[in-house]
């Protein structure tokens, strides 16, 4: 399943996100439950994996050595800032005030379907990346798919 469009909420004060039907759609489609793993992204993002992509990045993670410094580094920062959690009957997720700090989020966020992955972040950060980067978007294209 592939996860994509963007999307306005709101973090309520207890720490919740409403995910957009839309995405909660797809989730149920490639989940047995309504478990996910939300995760400290880059960028000061965070990302959200259904239990299933969750165990294949896990897969890929686990088979880098550990003997090496950056993925060992990598390795400590994914799994320490990772928490399950479960999508409630009203289509929230609790977001962990860990989690909250690392991503920078106020109260406006932005859901983004990042093809395996949904990504949350605070709205000024989304911008800020979204107008760094948006301008060189038919470069960026044109390198990784030479």
């Amino acid at each position: 399943m592939v996860y994509f469009g963007e999307y306005r909420s709101k973090i309520d004060k207890q720490g919740r996100i409403v995910i957009p039907s839309r995405l909660r759609e797809q989730i149920k489609k490639d989940n047995s439950s309504n478990n996910i793993y939300i995760t400290k992204g880059i960028e000061k993002c965070l990302f959200i994996f259904t239990e299933t992509t969750f165990e294949e990045q896990g897969e890929k993670i686990n088979d880098l050595s550990f003997t090496k410094g950056n993925p060992r580094v990598f390795t400590r920062f994914f799994y320490s800032g990772s928490f399950k959690e479960k999508i409630d009957n009203q289509g929230r997720i609790l977001i962990p005030v860990q989690l909250i700090e690392y991503a920078e989020i106020k109260e406006n966020v932005v859901i983004i379907g990042a093809g395996k992955r949904i990504e949350i972040w605070d709205e000024i950060k989304w911008n800020e990346f979204y107008n760094k980067y948006f301008s060189s978007y038919g470069e960026i294209s044109e390198k990784i798919f030479e």
